[in-house]
């Protein structure tokens, strides 16, 4: 329990970075960490691809995150339109 909140941690915060250039706090990257880990397991397995050991979980999570971030992003904010 406690890696995967750690790793959730990591994941949310690095996908916050990646899309933002900023985390989204301490409650917010682990809960994006989480389901982005959830989603990044069901995706690298559909591929046939299982992480291996915690470097692999981070990937896993991390791709799931900012997936998350993407889509979600896109949904609450619909297209981004140019900022003056």
């Amino acid at each position: 329990m406690i890696w995967t909140i750690l790793i959730g941690a990591a994941a949310g915060f690095l996908a916050g970075n990646i899309l933002r250039g900023e985390g989204y706090g301490a409650i917010g990257n682990i809960i994006l960490g989480v389901f982005g880990g959830l989603i990044g397991d069901f995706l690298f397995g559909l591929a046939g691809l299982g992480p291996h050991g915690i470097v692999g979980d981070l990937i896993s999570a991390t791709v799931g995150s900012v997936l998350l971030v993407y889509l979600f992003g896109n949904r609450r904010h619909g297209r981004r339109s140019a900022r003056n």
